[in-house]
C-alpha cells in the first residue's frame, strides 16, 4: 500500500467524525450558516438594496427576498461581471464560472474566496466518505482521470472565468496531482473528439484507478477504448474500481457502461453544480446523497407544484418531508440569493437528510396538461429494459407532437439505442404501460382519447453525438435533456438523422 492509500485512512476518519456535528444538528447549522452569510453581505449592494441589517429570522427574509432565477438576478450579475466590488457579496468573486442558460445564453456565477472550499471539500468528503466506509483506498495510489471542460481560464471585469470543471483543476490538492490525467496541455484542448483521442493515447497504457465524469461522456470514452484495442475495460484498466459521476440521472446508463468494463465497480454520486456542490453519496449500499448543510450554502425548498405561484411555500430543513418533489433554491456565501437553480429534488430520508436529484423544474412535457417529470420518464425507461433483458440504451428524449386533428397527438420518445428492443413495438407499449401507471394525469389523457399512446423513434447510431457537436455542446460537462416542452431538440435529432 502506498503512501497516499495509506494515509487516507485516518484522515477519512478525522474527517468522518468532524461531519457528525453538522449531520447530528441539521437545523442548527442551517441556522449558522443563514446568520453568517446574512451578516456578511448586509453592507453590500444587495444586502442594502433587500434590508439585510433587519433581517433575524427566516420569515423575515421571506419578506426581504423573494426566489430568483438568472435572469432576474442579471442587473446585480452584470454588475460584478463588469468588475464592480461588493455587489452580492464582499470584494470581488475569486472566479466566475461560465454555464450554458437555456433562455439567458452565458451564465456567469460567482464563486468567492469563502465559496470556493465548498467545491474542492465537498468532492474531496465524497471520496473520504468511501474510503472510511469501505476501507479501500488504493484507488489513491493509482492514475485518477475526470473527464471535463478546459482548465484555461479567461478574464472577464478582471476576474477569471472559465467553466467549473477547469476552475476545479487549478484546486487540485498537490498530493493528488502526480496522478492526475490527462495532462493539462489534453485537458485544454476545446474539441471534444479531438480531445478524447488524446486523452486515450495518455491513458491507455496507465494504471488507471479512478474515472470520474458524466455517463455518455465516460461511455464514449470506453466504446474508443473498446474499438482501439478489442479488449474490455477490465482488460486495459485491471485496476480500475470506482467510478465518480454527477449531473445526470445512472440509471439509464449503467447496464451498458459496465457491461463496456466486464464487471461491476463501486460508484460514488455526486450533486455539483456552478452555484455550489450540494450532496455526494456517502454510503455504497445507499443511493441517498447527503446534503451538505454547513457547508456555506443555505437551502429553501418549494413543492414543485407551487413553484409558479405568486407566493409559493419556502420550506427550510426541518419542515421537508421524505417523497415529496421540491424545487431547490440556494442563498450562498458566493453571493447567491434565493436563488433557484433549477433542478428538482426529493428527500429519501431526513435522519441524516438525504435526497436524490429527481429532474429540471423547466424541464417537463405538459402539452396538454399532463406535468409528465424527468424523474418519471426515466423510471419508465428503467422499468421497460428491467422487462427486455436484451434492450441497451445510448441515449433518449422525449417531446410532445401537437396535432390539430382531437386525439393524434402524442408523446415521441426519439432514443439511440446499442442493442435494440427484440419487438420495438412491444418495447413501446410497455414503456407507455409504466407511464400510464407513474403518471394519473398522463394515464386520464390516453384512456380519455386525448393522446395516442407514445410513439418510439430510434435514432441511427450517434445520433446525440452528432445533434450536441451541432449545437458546439460535444463532450464535457453538457448534458442532454431528458424532456422538452418544444419540439426544438426532437427535431434537431430528426434532422441530424437525415443526413446520415
Amino acid at each position: 500500500m502506498g503512501v497516499r492509500a495509506l494515509l487516507s485512512k485516518p484522515f477519512a476518519a478525522y474527517v468522518h467524525q468532524k461531519n457528525q456535528g453538522w449531520i447530528e444538528h441539521p437545523a442548527e447549522a442551517q441556522q449558522a450558516v443563514f446568520k453568517e452569510i446574512i451578516d456578511r453581505a448586509e453592507h453590500t449592494s444587495f444586502g442594502r438594496d433587500h434590508g439585510f441589517g433587519s433581517i433575524k429570522t427566516h420569515a423575515d427574509y421571506v419578506q426581504a427576498v423573494p426566489v430568483r432565477d438568472y435572469e432576474a438576478l442579471a442587473p446585480y450579475f452584470n454588475r460584478v461581471k463588469e468588475g464592480e466590488k461588493d455587489v452580492l457579496w464582499p470584494g470581488k468573486p475569486l472566479y466566475l464560472a461560465k454555464t450554458s442558460g437555456t433562455t439567458s445564453g452565458t451564465k456567469y456565477i460567482p464563486i468567492s474566496s469563502d465559496s470556493i472550499s465548498n467545491h474542492i471539500n465537498g468532492a474531496r468528503d465524497a471520496l473520504l466518505a468511501y474510503v472510511h466506509e469501505t476501507g479501500k483506498s488504493a484507488f489513491l495510489d493509482g492514475k485518477m482521470i475526470f473527464l471535463s471542460g478546459s482548465p484555461e481560464l479567461e478574464e472577464v471585469g478582471g476576474i477569471k472565468t472559465g467553466r467549473l470543471s477547469g476552475i476545479a483543476n487549478h484546486h487540485v490538492p498537490g498530493y493528488l496531482r502526480t496522478n492526475q490525467l490527462p495532462s493539462y496541455r489534453t485537458n485544454c484542448i476545446e474539441d471534444w473528439e479531438t480531445k478524447l483521442d488524446q486523452i486515450i493515447e495518455e491513458t491507455i497504457d496507465q494504471n488507471m484507478t479512478l474515472i470520474s465524469g458524466i455517463p455518455p461522456w465516460v461511455q464514449m470514452y470506453f466504446d474508443k477504448l473498446i474499438r482501439q484495442t478489442g479488449k474490455q475495460i477490465q482488460d486495459i484498466f485491471p485496476n480500475f474500481g470506482l467510478f465518480v459521476y454527477g449531473g445526470v440521472n445512472f440509471e439509464p446508463y449503467r447496464k451498458k457502461l459496465f457491461e463496456s468494463v466486464g464487471r461491476q465497480v463501486d460508484s460514488i454520486e455526486t450533486f455539483p453544480a456552478s452555484e455550489g456542490f450540494f450532496a455526494y453519496q456517502n454510503s455504497q449500499s445507499d443511493p441517498g446523497l447527503l446534503l451538505l448543510l454547513n457547508s456555506g450554502i443555505f437551502y429553501e425548498f418549494i413543492p414543485t407544484e407551487e413553484y409558479f405561484s405568486e407566493n409559493p411555500t419556502r420550506l427550510t430543513i426541518g419542515q421537508v418531508e421524505p417523497g415529496v418533489n421540491y424545487a431547490l433554491v440556494v442563498s450562498s456565501n458566493a453571493g447567491l440569493w434565493s436563488y433557484s437553480i433549477g433542478d428538482t429534488v426529493k428527500f429519501v430520508s431526513v435522519k441524516p437528510y438525504k435526497l436524490v436529484v429527481s429532474g429540471r423544474i423547466k424541464h417537463f412535457i405538459s402539452a396538454f396538461g399532463e406535468h409528465v417529470i424527468g424523474e418519471e420518464v426515466e423510471k419508465a425507461m428503467k422499468q421497460a429494459m428491467q422487462k427486455f433483458k436484451e434492450v441497451e440504451l445510448v441515449e433518449f428524449t422525449v417531446a410532445p407532437f401537437v396535432s390539430q386533428d382531437q386525439g393524434s397527438s402524442y408523446h415521441e420518445w426519439l432514443v439511440e439505442f446499442s442493442k435494440k428492443p427484440h419487438s420495438p413495438d412491444a418495447f413501446a407499449e410497455e414503456l407507455d404501460k409504466q407511464l400510464r401507471q407513474l403518471n394519473a394525469y398522463y394515464d386520464d389523457l390516453i384512456s380519455g382519447n386525448i393522446l395516442q399512446k407514445l410513439k418510439l423513434t430510434p435514432l441511427p447510431k450517434s445520433a446525440f453525438q452528432k445533434y450536441m457537436k451541432s449545437q458546439g455542446k460535444l463532450g464535457g460537462q453538457n448534458k442532454v435533456p431528458r424532456l422538452s416542452n418544444d419540439r426544438k431538440l426532437a427535431d434537431g435529432l430528426l434532422e441530424v438523422s437525415k443526413q446520415g
